[in-house]
C-alpha cells in the first residue's frame, strides 16, 4: 500500500490537472470535499482508537461512551434532522496502523470529520494527510502540544489539557504542599515526556531526583522502579497511560517502596487501573492484597467530571445514557471523556444549523466560547486550538468519594501563572444536543 503522503501528492497532482482541463469543475470537486460525508438524514464522522493492543484497557471505552451519547442522539431526533454515523476503527495503538485506519475512513467511509482520533504518535502519523485533505480533525485524544497549531494546522483542535498545562498544575500544587520532599518521574517516552517536564520543572527543580521512562510496548518496569527508590524520593510522579500506572504502584509496592503517588488525568482512571491491577496479581502473592489498596491515597489532576462524582450533574447524567446504551460494560472516567467529546461535537452541530459544511463546522467552533461538562475554561479560536485549559487536583480514597484537594486552575502552555475562574457551566438539561431536546 502507498503511504498516505504518496496518496496526497497523487490527489493534488489530479486535482490540479482537473482543474486546468475542465475550468469550473475544479469547484465542483472543492464544494463535493466541502460536504463530504454529509446526506440529508446522516453525517458521517470517524475515529482512530485502541481497542487492542496495549492501550486497549485504559482507552477502549472512549469510544464506548461517545457511542453511547450518539446513539441517545439519533434516537431523540438526530441533529436536524440527521444521524451520527460514528465510524470507529481499531489501530491497535500502532502508527502504521493508525495509517491504514485513517485510509479507510477517508476513502472507504468518506468521512466528515475526524472526531477524538487517540494517541501521540498515532495521530502525529495522520495529522498531515488529514489537514492536506482538509478534514476537521476534532478533540484529538492526547495532549500533546501539536494539535494546537493552527498556522500549519488549521484543520486539527486539540480536547483534553494538554501534558504542560497538567503538569504546571501539578508542579506548583507538589512545590506548595510537599516543601521539601524529593520528586521521581516516571513518563512515556514520547512527546508526553518533553512537554511534562517543560511544566512541572517551572515549579520543581532541584527536587527532582529521579528521571524514568518507558516504553508503551515494553511491559516491564523493574529498573526503572528501582532507580526511583534508589533516589529516595517521596514523591512519585507517574505520566503514564492506566496499564503502566498499575505496573508501577505493583512493582513499587513489591519492593517495599512507597512514595506518594501522582497521576495524570489521562492515566488515573481509578476503576480501570484497579482491574488491570488485578488482572496482573493473578498467580503472585499481590494477589492477597485488596486491588483497591494500591491506589488509595493516589492524587490526581481532572478537568471533566469523575464517575466517583455522583452528586454532579453531568456523572448522573452520563450514567444514565450509560445505562441504556452501554448494558454490561463499566461505567468508567474515560467513558465519560468520550461521551464528553460526544456532546461537544453535538454542541457545535446543532449551533451550526442544517446547511452544514467543513468550513461553516469549523467557522462556528472558532466564533463561540463552549461550555459544557468540562470544569476548566474551553478554547477554540482561529488562533487558539488548544482545548481544556486546566485542571482541578484531587485525592482517591479507597471506597469513598474522591477528595477535591484544588480547585479547578486554568494557565496557558508557557510560562503564564495559574489562575483561578470564573465558568457558568450548564446543566445537561440547559444544553441543546438534537431534534428532541430543541423541541422538547
Amino acid at each position: 500500500m502507498r503511504p498516505l503522503s504518496s496518496l496526497a501528492a497523487a490527489l493534488a497532482v489530479a486535482m490540479l490537472a482537473t482543474s486546468c482541463s475542465l475550468g469550473q469543475s475544479g469547484e465542483g470537486d472543492a464544494d463535493a470535499d466541502n460536504t463530504q460525508g454529509v446526506t440529508d438524514d446522516a453525517v458521517i464522522i470517524g475515529t482512530h482508537q485502541p481497542l487492542t493492543g496495549a492501550a486497549a484497557p485504559g482507552f477502549r471505552h472512549v469510544s464506548s461512551g461517545a457511542r453511547a451519547v450518539f446513539d441517545y442522539i439519533n434516537d431523540n431526533g438526530g441533529i436536524h434532522g440527521r444521524r451520527i454515523e460514528y465510524q470507529v476503527q481499531d489501530d491497535g495503538f500502532d502508527p502504521a496502523h493508525t495509517q491504514e485506519v485513517t485510509r479507510t475512513l477517508l476513502e472507504d467511509h468518506e468521512i466528515f470529520a475526524m472526531l477524538g482520533g487517540l494517541g501521540t504518535p498515532t495521530h502525529e502519523s495522520v495529522i498531515d494527510e488529514l489537514n492536506d485533505q482538509g478534514v476537521p480533525d476534532l478533540f484529538v485524544s492526547s495532549g500533546a502540544l501539536a494539535w494546537d497549531q493552527p498556522e500549519e494546522y488549521p484543520y486539527s483542535y486539540g480536547f483534553q489539557v494538554d501534558y504542560t498545562r497538567e503538569a504546571k498544575v501539578q508542579g506548583q500544587f507538589l512545590a506548595e504542599n510537599f516543601a521539601g520532599d524529593d520528586v521521581a518521574l516516571l513518563y512515556q517516552n514520547d512527546d508526553v515526556g518533553p512537554a511534562s517536564h517543560a511544566g512541572i520543572e517551572q515549579y520543581l527543580s532541584e527536587e527532582i531526583v529521579a528521571w524514568e521512562s518507558y516504553d508503551p510496548g515494553v511491559p516491564e518496569l523493574s529498573g526503572q522502579i528501582a532507580a526511583m527508590k534508589e533516589s529516595g524520593a517521596e514523591i512519585a510522579v507517574c505520566y503514564c497511560i492506566p496499564s503502566y500506572l498499575g505496573l508501577a504502584v505493583m512493582e513499587a509496592a513489591a519492593t517495599g517502596y512507597e512514595p506518594q503517588w501522582v497521576a495524570p488525568s489521562f492515566g488515573g482512571d481509578v476503576r480501570i487501573v484497579t482491574g488491570l491491577i488485578e488482572e496482573f496479581a493473578e498467580g503472585t502473592p499481590a494477589e492477597d492484597i485488596p486491588p483497591e489498596a494500591f491506589l488509595d491515597g493516589l492524587i490526581m489532576t481532572a478537568f471533566l467530571p469523575m464517575v466517583s462524582q455522583s452528586d454532579d450533574p453531568w456523572t448522573a447524567f452520563y450514567r444514565d445514557i450509560h445505562e441504556q446504551y452501554n448494558e454490561g460494560t463499566p461505567f468508567t472516567d474515560t467513558t465519560i471523556y468520550g461521551m464528553a467529546q460526544a456532546t461537544l461535537f453535538a454542541q457545535v452541530l446543532m449551533e451550526v444549523g442544517p446547511d452544514l459544511n467543513r468550513e461553516a463546522l469549523l467557522t462556528t467552533l472558532n466564533s463561540h466560547e463552549w461550555t459544557g461538562p468540562g470544569l476548566v475554561p474551553f478554547a477554540a479560536s482561529e488562533d487558539d486550538h488548544s482545548g481544556y485549559t486546566g485542571v482541578m487536583v484531587i485525592q482517591h480514597h479507597a471506597g469513598e468519594e474522591i477528595e477535591i484537594l484544588q480547585e479547578p486552575m486554568s494557565t496557558d502552555g508557557g510560562g503564564g501563572a495559574i489562575l483561578a475562574f470564573e465558568l457558568e457551566r450548564p446543566t445537561p438539561d440547559e444544553v441543546v444536543l438534537s431534534d428532541g431536546d430543541a423541541t422538547g
